[in-house]
């Protein structure tokens, strides 16, 4: 006892030395910490946003077009990682292209915005703690000021609340024009850009990795967008508000308290973050999800009269019954995890770190603090009500930032959804692609074929030499194709269903990639605008029935050409369609035209449309199945006479003497090319036809001969 009590007396000294030297020093030290407090917020928010190395993603996920070879299809990871800031930045690029343009302006006024909001909340804070430190003390005139003063402040404060609102939705609105303007110019591009375009089609034709364009563009990029512009306000205003209520409350009750408070909300947060799901990789799936269940869809409306007839109503019930419980599973699963970490979060947040608020708005009280005089119950009372203020505020944006991070892991999933989009359609512009390839793709030989590419050179004539001709899944149809198709000599093409008519139709209009062998197939053609397709369904888009005939053109591009309403009538009284004008309404009628005109009237309205763009070379695939034949040979006829050079696909005999060459598919991967005697092909087929007709009758007379037979006996 005698050692401690000595020990005791030795310390007391020293102990009261030490707290005179702080007490001293204390002005530098609250310096110090606050400052060291400034820094760790700030390194504390850049680690947390910092990127983090991603783990190595296995080529295992995808589909290559060289190989064929399906491999693991597990979803791409998706996090706040170097990847996800290495999309961003390129996107960011596109939505804020200069720091002089309208999106960069208005994140300027966000951000003063977020800072003059900051300022108005200490303002209200220290006013809070007069008011109340005023009914403390019963001081009617004070008490009275104290109110004006709050009601002046609400004229800025909620000018400032609404307009932020508003310049973040601008905001919004701005960064998803920017994106979608790139986007449709990538993805419809223009007529100029020859092969290298027609990204839309290739999309959807030439590779899997886009299952759902329409809604990337037009849901995914909404969501990315009003994320990204709220992102912004959820990560720098609750920084700077954390910085700036921390500062003022180290005033108040000392940095002493703040860096114990800080230690503590640390080592909470630091088990929040541990518990947070995966919120990244649950936006991208869910995303995922709810574009192929409206693809279920779509194929259901644009497939509806093949399913009707085959009754096939059960089957696609169950296909979209599928989609849907996949994605109900998923948001299942998201909303349990939603609620478990909501429980977490608010017990952490709101009722543990408030806990701590108090213990640290007490301290004043119970403790005297060098520098802080509160004399009477009223100045105790309005500190204690500005520093819990100030707090809660403080609290607040600290939350905030946690919760950031979910916001952010939400992006990241958008994100990864708009740069695949970008990346898959940069890739098909320069001709990669990845497709599910057939098995016989893999074989050595169309191995070769496959992994060479063919050349373009531009022509006046159509020149295939040794070209194969491959669908987008690698089956390869004709394994080394030669003809030539000059100026003025009608080619008829003919042959058996999936042979590769409509194959060399894609190939000349670019929409399909040339491929070769040891010597690379090369394809002489004219530029892609010298094409014009009429299929035996021919597109008729939305406006009016002048728009029907001049597509893709509107009436100004109509005028500059020198063309007139009465001379577009005179192009359809040539396919006997005049009377559609005045039938219609005039030539600004709008309608539904594939439902107003009858299956003929559409395929003439096609061939007005060709007539009207004067082609050098039209590709016509059945197209005059439905129109009578003395229409035909007309329509045939005037585009001979307006030079226009026609690739013909037809069962029709009566289209035969129209054309000087012949393409003839086996079916087999074989294929003859010569010149097209009409007269001896057409005197053949009746031959044939006749023998056939006598082959029919032959089973009868067979069975009256046995029963002559039989009546003889």
């Amino acid at each position: 006892m005698a050692v401690l009590s000595t020990l005791r007396h030795n310390a007391r000294p020293a102990l009261d030395s030490f707290v005179k030297s702080y007490a001293t020093h204390r002005p530098v030290v609250q310096r110090v910490l606050t400052t060291g407090f400034i820094f760790y917020c700030l390194g504390a928010t850049y680690r947390g946003l910092s990127a983090r190395t991603a783990p190595a993603q296995s080529k295992k996920g995808r589909v290559s077009s060289a190989s064929g070879k399906p491999e693991s299809g597990k979803p791409q990871r998706v996090a706040v990682d170097a990847l996800f800031y290495e999309r961003l930045y390129r996107i960011f690029r596109i939505v804020i292209p200069s720091l002089r343009s309208k999106e960069a302006l208005l994140l300027c006024m966000h951000s003063s915005l977020l800072v003059f909001r900051t300022a108005i909340s200490l303002y209200v804070a220290a006013l809070d703690g007069k008011i109340v430190a005023s009914l403390v003390r019963a001081q009617t005139l004070p008490f009275l000021i104290n109110i004006l003063r709050w009601l002046l402040v609400a004229i800025p404060a909620t000018w400032t609340n609404s307009w932020l609102s508003y310049v973040q939705n601008k905001l919004a609105i701005a960064y998803r024009t920017r994106l979608t303007e790139e986007v449709l110019k990538q993805y419809l591009g223009s007529q100029q850009e020859g092969p290298e375009g027609k990204v839309y089609y290739k999309l959807s034709n030439l590779d899997d990795r886009v299952k759902n364009a329409d809604q990337m563009i037009t849901h995914d990029i909404q969501k990315f967008s009003n994320s990204l512009a709220a992102i912004y306000a959820n990560i720098a205003k609750p920084v700077l508000d954390v910085m700036l209520y921390n500062y003022q409350l180290s005033q108040n009750v000392g940095a002493e308290g703040l860096v114990i408070l800080t230690v503590l909300v640390q080592l909470s947060a630091a088990l929040l973050r541990k518990l947070t799901p995966p919120f990244g990789a649950y936006t991208a799936l869910s995303t995922q999800l709810m574009g192929a269940l409206r693809h279920t869809h779509s194929r259901l409306v644009e497939f509806a009269e093949e399913i009707a007839f085959f009754g096939g109503e059960e089957t696609e019930k169950l296909l979209v019954e599928r989609e849907y419980a996949g994605l109900v599973k998923h948001e299942d699963r998201v909303l349990l995890g939603r609620w478990w970490h909501g429980c977490v979060e608010e017990g952490i947040v709101k009722w543990l770190w408030g806990s701590f608020g108090l213990v640290i708005c007490a301290i004043p009280v119970f403790f005297k603090l060098p520098g802080i005089h509160n004399i009477d119950l009223g100045s105790r009372t309005e500190g204690f009500v500005t520093n819990r203020r100030l707090l809660l505020s403080s609290s607040d944006a600290f939350g905030r930032v946690l919760y950031s991070y979910k916001d952010l892991s939400e992006l990241a999933g958008y994100t990864a959804r708009v740069a695949t989009l970008l990346d898959t359609m940069q890739d098909t512009r320069n001709g990669k692609f990845e497709k599910a390839l057939v098995s016989s793709a893999s074989t050595e030989e169309n191995s070769k074929i496959l992994k060479g590419r063919g050349q373009i050179i531009e022509s006046e004539e159509i020149r295939f030499e040794n070209v194969p001709i491959v669908t987008p899944n690698g089956d390869v149809l004709v394994k080394s194709l030669s003809f030539f198709v000059k100026p003025g000599q009608h080619l008829l093409i003919v042959g058996p269903n999936g042979c590769g008519k409509s194959s060399l139709f894609r190939i000349l209009g670019g929409l399909w990639p040339v491929y070769g062998k040891y010597i690379w197939g090369v394809v002489h053609k004219p530029p892609a605008d010298q094409f014009i397709l009429i299929p035996q369904r021919p597109y008729l888009p939305i406006g009016t029935l002048r728009d029907q005939v001049i597509y893709p053109h509107n009436k100004i591009d109509m005028e500059r050409r020198g063309v007139s309403d009465s001379d577009l009538l005179e192009i359809l009284s040539i396919v006997q369609m005049e009377s559609v004008v005045e039938r219609e309404g005039g030539w600004d009628a709008a309608r539904e035209w594939r439902d107003a005109l009858s299956g003929g009237d559409k395929q003439k309205i096609a061939w007005a449309r060709l007539f009207y763009h004067k082609p050098k070379y039209a590709v016509l695939d059945e197209a005059t199945s439905l129109v009578p034949t003395e229409v035909e040979g007309m329509m045939m006829d005037y585009a001979t006479e307006l030079g226009i050079t026609l690739l013909t696909v037809s069962h029709r005999p009566s289209l035969w003497k129209y054309h000087a060459m012949i393409l003839h598919y086996d079916g087999q991967g074989g294929y003859v090319f010569t010149h097209l005697d009409a007269e001896k092909r057409l005197a053949l087929q009746e031959e044939k036809q006749a023998l056939e007709a006598k082959l029919l009758e032959v089973p009868k007379m067979r069975a009256r001969l046995a029963e002559l037979l039989a009546a003889a006996e």
